[in-house]
C-alpha cells in the first residue's frame, strides 16, 4: 500500500497526531515560562518581600525555613544578603520565563529554572511533607524535558537553526 492508497481520513488523523507530538512541549513551555515571569515581577514589585526583615521579606523566609533547610549552607548565603539574593532570584526569574517563552536559548534557560527550583526545594519546601506537596519538586522535574528537547517549534531558536543551515547550504 503506497502513500496515496491511504485514505484521505488516515491520513489526516497521522498528520493530526504528528503535529500534536511536534509540538508537545508547547503547553509546558507557556505553563513555566508564565509561571516565572509572574514569579519575578511578583517579588520585584513586593516591597515587604524585597526587605532583610520584616513580615513577609526574603530574610525571615530564610530565618524561617534554615532549620528545616536540606542545605543550611544555602539558606546562609542568601542571608549574607538577603535583599540582594531576592532581587538576583526574582531576575533570574524573570529571565528563564521570558527565554522559554520566546524559545530563545531555550535548553540555557531551562537549566537556569531547574537550578532555580531545585535551590528552592532544597532549602524552601525540603521540609514539606508529604514530598508532593511542595511545588518546587514538581517545578524541577517539570524543566527537565525542556532541558533535554529545548523548543524545537514555534521559537527563536528553530529561526536562528532555520537561517544558519539556509546560509550553509
Amino acid at each position: 500500500m503506497t502513500r496515496t492508497d491511504v485514505p484521505s481520513g488516515l491520513r489526516d488523523r497521522a498528520a493530526l497526531r504528528d503535529g500534536a507530538a511536534r509540538h508537545a512541549l508547547l503547553p509546558l513551555r507557556i505553563f513555566l515560562g508564565v509561571t516565572f515571569v509572574y514569579a519575578g515581577l511578583d517579588k520585584l514589585t513586593d516591597s515587604a518581600f524585597l526587605s532583610a526583615s520584616g513580615e513577609g521579606s526574603i530574610g525571615d523566609l530564610m530565618r524561617g525555613v534554615r532549620a528545616t533547610s536540606a542545605v543550611p549552607a544555602l539558606v546562609d548565603l542568601a542571608l549574607k544578603a538577603p535583599v540582594g539574593f531576592a532581587v538576583a532570584l526574582a531576575i533570574g526569574e524573570l529571565l528563564v520565563g521570558l527565554g522559554v517563552l520566546a524559545g530563545l536559548l531555550t535548553r540555557i534557560a531551562a537549566v537556569g529554572g531547574a537550578l532555580i527550583s531545585l535551590s528552592l526545594w532544597l532549602t524552601v519546601s525540603w521540609a514539606v511533607t508529604p514530598y508532593y506537596y511542595g511545588n518546587d519538586l514538581v517545578y524541577l522535574m517539570a524543566w527537565t524535558p525542556l532541558v533535554l528537547a529545548g523548543a524545537p517549534y514555534l521559537s527563536l531558536d528553530s529561526v536562528i537553526r532555520s537561517r544558519r543551515s539556509r546560509r550553509t547550504a
